[in-house]
């Protein structure tokens, strides 16, 4: 998982044998399929691989029995019916629903019994509705294979749903290898936690003299964290650890104040920008809120323990994405 341009797409050719590492090695079991010190480079044909590319690549002017027999001469029906795809065996790739399509490229890409099986992107090409239902469909239909399986995403919602183990990768470097609790518990760094969906500030951090930290927003309003800092720091905060309330907290506990911007729907909840932070709570508990005074500031919260703080560096502050939906 990584922004775009970091080396996700690199990294599944390097596997496939489609890009040739400039060093290290490429084994699954005992199997070495590439090592630069001994000069061993399998061509992709030797390499035990199901390749998925991210527009899926199905032909557009064969059936999709054809398609699955194009791996391996002969459409299995056990395969065609194993995706729920049998009764699609004589259409055309453009009569077919993005789930049905990723089906057919998984069906192909499974067909000549690989050790592994790479996807590159699988739902980067579906909307934002469609991919929900594709992102479930695809994890039942991952959890039923007996092989490895390496995904790459720039979506850390792909990679929470989908996912034993996460690696994030930013300019050609692993930042952190870990399960998806883990990243959003522990994040590495500010950058790491803004891409499983923390929003990301600055400010200037004093030890509190208990072990924690005070932290000056840049933006505004101050935070506590129970852990120690000192000087620039990168503040990331999730969403739903954001606390809202109507009355200001008691004398001069850490707060950031504002008025409740741009409101995104997310299900039966809503995510709200109030001053530099973002919070998520339902929906009918953020109309309550603004009915009592619609105009007055709100007050945001967030328990030490939640605050995570990070050394400031230059690549924390991403695009954003605690907003969106």
């Amino acid at each position: 998982m990584g922004p775009s341009g970091a080396g996700k797409t690199t990294v599944l050719r390097a596997l496939a044998g489609l890009r040739t590492a400039d060093a290290g090695h490429v084994r699954l079991g005992e199997a070495v399929w590439f090592d630069a010190a001994a000069r061993v480079d399998l061509p992709p044909e030797q390499r035990s691989v199901g390749l998925v590319f991210q527009e899926y690549a199905l032909f557009p002017h064969m059936t999709v029995a054809a398609n699955v027999a194009f791996a391996r001469g002969a459409a299995p029906v056990p395969l065609l019916e194993r995706f729920g795809i049998a009764h699609l065996a004589g259409a055309k790739p453009a009569g077919l629903s993005g789930g049905e399509r990723q089906r057919v490229a998984l069906a192909r890409a499974l067909a000549r019994e690989p050790a592994v099986l790479l996807l590159d992107e699988p739902l980067a090409a579906l909307d934002t509705h469609t991919r929900s239902a594709v992102r479930d469909e695809l994890d039942e239909l991952l959890g039923g294979l007996a092989i490895p399986t390496v995904l790459v995403t720039h979506d850390f919602r792909d990679a929470a749903v989908l996912a034993d183990r996460v690696a994030v990768i930013v300019d050609g470097r692993i930042r952190q290898v870990g399960s998806p609790a883990e990243l959003l518990a522990d994040p590495a760094d500010a950058f790491v936690a803004s891409f499983t969906g923390a929003t990301v500030v600055t400010g200037h951090a004093t030890p509190d003299g208990r072990g924690g930290a005070r932290i000056a927003l840049d933006q505004g309003g101050w935070l506590a964290s129970d852990r120690p800092a000192s000087g620039a720091v990168s503040v990331a905060v999730h969403p739903w650890e954001v606390l809202l309330d109507a009355a200001p907290p008691a004398g001069d506990a850490p707060r950031v104040t504002g008025i409740a911007g741009r409101v995104v729907p997310e299900g039966g909840r809503v995510r709200v920008r109030v001053g530099c932070l973002i919070a998520e709570l339902p929906a009918d508990a953020l109309a309550e809120l603004r009915a009592a005074q619609p105009e007055a500031a709100l007050h945001a919260t967030v328990p030490p323990q939640s605050v995570r703080v990070f050394p400031r560096r230059q690549d924390d502050l991403q695009p954003e994405v605690g907003l969106t939906p």
